[in-house]
């Protein structure tokens, strides 16, 4: 549906123009009326062709929206771009590629007004706090840009699990810890054990836009918490390939549980830290970078 646009947002002229009606229903004439009120005989006459012959306290303003335009998009294209969108599930831009490999020229802009007026686009959240981020620090050392992330793990069609992951940019030292559930409590309660294991300090987390890190997470921490740039997926390169190696060689061989995978984590990450060489540091471990 297209928002209503007013030709004029005065609070006041609605209820003006019913007093207008009731003058002229009065006995005062269109013309007194109108040079009292400023307006013209026509204006005033529409007002009272609009009145209920009840009485009224308010005449509304209507859009002044046409109800056609002379380029608009026909039917047929309209129901190609919604038919393209539930066919594919994907974004303005594909359904516009589509369109076009068919022959019809379509602004993407359209395209997205269209799927928008067809309920068809998934609008942000008002609700959904806006994270704007900081500016990522330069690494010098370890501990200057830290960055936690979260693994989910399907146990069936409705249950899943979490691994609570994170990586140190500079030396590539890793973390890794188990959940049945994620919240701001349980990643708080991660970083405070990832803080315990390390031998250096944090000074920058850097995590995604997901509700465990929250605004909540951001106070409680105590550091400097920056949120990953959207639709920069560089900023977690490093702890992205961490999660495949992880997945590749050690939770893929074991079965999808919370306890297993936590008496298995540790083992596994004092291989990652002190043996497993890293092309990414020159052969070197991720222990060898902190001393």
């Amino acid at each position: 549906m297209f928002q209503a646009m007013a030709y004029t947002t005065n609070p006041q002229l609605p209820r003006l123009r019913a007093r207008a009606v009731d003058m002229v229903r009065a006995g005062k004439s269109v013309s007194l009326v109108a040079r009292y009120f400023g307006y013209t005989k026509g204006a005033v006459s529409k007002w009272c062709k609009k009145a209920q012959t009840g009485g009224v306290w308010i005449i509304p303003t209507k859009s002044s929206r046409p109800r056609h335009h002379p380029e608009e998009l026909s039917e047929d294209i309209v129901d190609h771009i919604i038919a393209y969108r539930r066919k594919y599930k994907r974004c303005a831009e594909v359904v516009q590629k589509h369109l076009a490999e068919d022959g019809i020229v379509v602004s993407l802009s359209s395209v997205k007004r269209k799927l928008e007026n067809a309920g068809l686009i998934k609008k942000r959240s008002p609700w959904k706090r806006l994270h704007l981020s900081e500016a990522r620090p330069k690494v010098v050392k370890p501990g200057d840009l830290v960055i936690v992330d979260t693994i989910h793990l399907m146990v069936d069609e409705k249950t899943r699990i979490y691994v609570y992951t994170l990586i140190d940019v500079y030396s590539r030292w890793c973390y890794a810890w188990a959940v049945a559930r994620i919240n701001t409590r349980k990643s708080i309660e991660f970083l405070k054990r990832a803080r315990a294991e390390a031998r250096f300090p944090f000074h920058c987390i850097q995590s995604d836009h997901g509700s465990e890190f929250s605004q909540h997470f951001t106070e409680r921490i105590q550091m400097l918490h920056r949120h990953s740039r959207v639709r920069k997926p560089n900023d977690n390169s490093y702890l992205e390939r961490f999660n495949r190696t992880l997945q590749e060689e050690c939770l893929r061989a074991l079965p999808v549980n919370v306890r297993r995978y936590n008496r298995v984590l540790p083992t596994y990450l004092n291989y990652y830290n002190n043996k497993r060489l890293h092309l990414g540091l020159q052969l070197k471990t991720p222990s060898s970078m902190i001393t």
